[in-house]
């Protein structure tokens, strides 16, 4: 397990695992938004293919996406592994809410410098309103991938509760120990 991708739906907990799991590994994480979103007004990052080539032609790395689709198979195709943080709505949504929330009110600063505002909640690309419409369609597709005979060997770990991320975030680090 040396190229991995955390994938999810968005407040799943992807980065959160995926920067645990590098320093368990000693790989490098990359947060997959912050490489896209580069500038003010959410400007996009137009080295992001090039760039995203580089890093996954290393030895080892860790993404927290499923990846844009300009760059989705090509990290499939370099993964050697999926941890899939498939949960439900009831997981999620709270989660979301809470950090998109705090982000709002604090004006906290996100990818590129940009922030979250009120008037983003009203948008249909924000954060809550995406996972709330998107769930089913996310789960669907890392589905099909983790099945896709293109992507194996893929180990696909995949878990439907926190509780479940965590015990096996925690064995690892109590193996490595060992």
């Amino acid at each position: 397990m040396k190229r991995v991708l955390v994938v999810g739906i968005s407040g799943a907990g992807k980065s959160t695992l995926a920067r645990r799991l590098a320093e368990q590994l000693a790989v490098p994480y990359h947060e997959m938004d912050s490489l896209y979103f580069t500038g003010p007004g959410w400007a996009v990052n137009d080295e992001f293919v090039a760039e995203i080539g580089r890093i996954t032609e290393g030895p080892g790395w860790i993404f927290d996406s499923l990846g844009y689709p300009e760059v989705r198979d090509l990290l499939w195709e370099r993964a050697d592994t999926v941890v899939w943080l498939d949960y439900s709505r009831r997981v999620i949504m709270p989660r979301i809410l809470r950090r998109s929330l705090r982000r709002t009110l604090s004006r906290e600063r996100v990818f590129g410098g940009n922030r979250e505002t009120v008037s983003d909640w009203f948008r249909r690309d924000h954060p809550a309103w995406w996972a709330w419409t998107q769930h089913a369609a996310r789960r669907a597709e890392i589905g099909r991938r983790a099945d896709d005979p293109r992507f194996a060997p893929l180990e696909v770990i995949r878990f439907h509760r926190p509780a479940e991320a965590g015990r096996w975030l925690r064995n690892r680090t109590s193996a490595a120990a060992s």
